[in-house]
């Protein structure tokens, strides 16, 4: 049998179209509540039984789970396009090519999770986890994400694949922080030397920042958003800036986060006040190796179009699994490109091929862990 007849594209195509004409930013959370209904419909109508819908901090997650949870699906429903995206870019499939907001980061994913798992003879052992902020850095997802996923023998994470279809093996850490300066106004042309400028001083604490930064180490230490002052003619009294750190290595996140917080203020009467983190540590090559082996392994048996594994900058909530010790294997979902850009789009002949792989990537993984067998009962409840 062909991958394309062993997965019914037609349907699947129509499911995504339902997702994608759905809008869902993040911090909309009346439009997350929207999407996590549509998901909720294609996911009982594929299952057979309805979502655990799980509201933490007004954000809507969804889960399904068959049995006690060995092998963890994950995926996220919100998108970072504002309402009113799908009127300037609206869903499209032309030339096998899929368009349309958020189709590539991830509602392609969702779609081919639920049709995978739909498609598996027993879905025993099986959690499917389709949170509603991962765009956000799951801030209310995340405990819930790291208890389905204790104790699984592995966690699939259905983020859009790396360029050329590869899946991604290992992911940056990221840690976020806001930094605040407060300084002393004053007249800037009657008596400036009577403030204390909190501009100058971020400058000072900006340079020292991003010298903490080692390219050979792979960690990048970026400020980003900046902030400074009230009036043209005022000295400013408050500054803040935000910093984004990518690591490789939790020693890495570790030592910047030292250093940050060790950085002297220069400014007599200057006062600087540090929010924020560790995001998400990193996702190392380890805990994707023999994942990444069987996967190739499945692709070659099945005649799927090759793919490798690689690195990526970017973190998602594969992130968190693998922090705990459960083999991950991230960029198992669309293959395309342009997340978070107007021409995200999604390869439509690979979809059948991603599916495929997904299905029997969760299969191998319950037989490896001895999940029962038997029949399929799923259980509720967010204990």
């Amino acid at each position: 049998m062909s991958v394309r007849a062993d997965v019914d594209l037609d349907l699947v195509l129509a499911d995504i179209e339902t997702l994608v004409s759905c809008e869902s930013p993040s911090d909309d959370l009346d439009a997350v509540a929207r999407s996590a209904d549509v998901v909720a419909a294609l996911g009982e109508r594929l299952l057979g039984v309805a979502p655990d819908r799980i509201v933490l901090d007004g954000r809507t997650h969804l889960r399904w789970r068959f049995g006690h949870p060995a092998v963890l699906v994950l995926g996220h429903h919100d998108t970072v396009w504002p309402l009113g995206s799908l009127e300037r870019l609206p869903f499209r499939i032309d030339d096998g090519v899929l368009r349309g907001p958020g189709c590539f980061d991830m509602k392609t994913g969702v779609v081919m999770a639920l049709h995978a798992v739909a498609a598996l003879p027993d879905r025993t052992g099986v959690s499917i986890l389709i949170t509603g902020d991962e765009e956000l850095g799951s801030p209310s997802s995340r405990a819930l994400i790291e208890q389905e996923a204790i104790g699984c023998a592995a966690s699939f994470v259905l983020e859009a694949s790396a360029d050329g279809g590869a899946v991604k093996v290992a992911r940056k850490g990221v840690s976020l922080y806001r930094v605040h300066v407060t300084g002393r106004a004053a007249h800037a042309g009657l008596e400036p030397e009577r403030g204390v400028n909190a501009a100058i001083e971020a400058a000072h604490l900006l340079l020292a920042i991003a010298r903490l930064g080692d390219p050979t180490a792979g960690t990048s230490v970026t400020p980003t958003l900046v902030r400074a002052g009230s009036t043209t003619n005022t000295v400013p009294a408050e500054a803040e800036f935000a910093v984004d750190v990518r690591v490789r290595t939790v020693a890495e996140q570790e030592r910047v986060d030292a250093a940050l917080r060790a950085i002297p203020v220069t400014l007599p009467g200057a006062s600087v006040r540090m929010e924020g983190g560790a995001n998400r540590p990193p996702l190392e090559p380890d805990s994707s190796a023999d994942l990444l082996s069987q996967a190739v392994a499945i692709a070659e048996r099945r005649g799927l179009t090759p793919f490798q594994g690689v690195a990526v900058g970017g973190a998602s909530d594969g992130n968190f699994t693998a922090a705990l010790g459960v083999p991950t294997l991230d960029g198992l979902g669309a293959v395309g490109g342009g997340a978070h850009a107007d021409d995200e789009h999604v390869i439509v002949a690979m979809i059948p091929e991603r599916t495929l792989l997904l299905r029997e990537l969760i299969a191998a993984a319950l037989v490896e862990r001895g999940a029962p067998t038997d029949h399929a009962a799923p259980t509720g409840g967010w204990a």
